[in-house]
């Protein structure tokens, strides 16, 4: 075989491969099988969750729920390879619009950044490189998480970051629209909370109160039957 043959192979099996990339690297608006926009009932399906187990983050102005998972408890008792630690499912009135994905540390043990970016490049093609990372909203214990990568496109966007504490990596896809309404819906939800304060206050007291008199008139009744001075 000679040289200039053995070249244009390795130039046709390159370009393949970017071929493959560019066909896998459309679908930022994905993790795996889950697929933002999809309702909390799909999710609750596809991961074995029951959906009775999601949490109620707000009610309106739009209703905002968290749906979590570990698949591990999901794999019927048997070993696995899955290098997932847990998925958040966040939703904004029914539609799935961010999935965190936080890997246990013990499947991502040694890997560099650039591992990582490799790994999932495969999945979502051409990535960024942040010029001046910083610490993200997703932080959590007040320690703030280092945005590593970017994917994405005008409706979708992939992060991967490096977690502070515990020490790991993890993985964000989000809708920009939805997670833009969600972001206004839960402000907004705040502002009612705030200004509903006062009168919630005032109805738990009074209720309190209504409940201190009618045990108090039962346990009369009931004292005044029997009582033989």
């Amino acid at each position: 075989m000679t040289r200039s043959f053995r070249l244009f192979i390795l130039c046709a099996c390159s370009l393949l491969l970017v071929q493959v990339s560019a066909a896998q690297s459309q679908s930022h608006d994905r993790y795996r099988e889950f697929v933002i926009g999809s309702s909390l009932a799909s999710v609750a399906k596809a991961t074995g969750a029951d959906p009775v187990t999601a949490k109620v983050i707000h009610r309106r102005p739009a209703l905002l729920t968290d749906l979590e998972w570990r698949p591990r408890y999901h794999s019927g008792g048997l070993p696995t390879t899955d290098p997932v630690d847990v998925i958040a499912f966040k939703f904004y009135d029914d539609q799935l619009f961010t999935i965190v994905v936080d890997y246990d540390r013990r499947r991502t043990e040694g890997m560099t950044s650039a591992d990582m970016i490799a790994a999932i490049s495969a999945s979502y093609g051409m990535f960024q490189v942040p010029s001046n990372p910083v610490g993200s909203r997703e932080g959590r214990y007040g320690f703030p998480d280092t945005l590593i990568a970017t994917w994405g496109d005008t409706e979708h966007s992939v992060s991967l970051l490096r977690v502070t504490y515990p020490e790991t990596f993890r993985l964000v896809v989000r809708s920009t629209r939805l997670v833009g309404l969600a972001d206004l819906a839960g402000a907004a939800a705040v502002r009612l909370d705030a200004d509903e304060a006062p009168q919630r206050e005032l109805d738990r007291q009074k209720k309190q109160d209504d409940d201190s008199r009618a045990a108090s008139e039962k346990a009369r009744d009931a004292n005044k039957a029997t009582f033989k001075p």
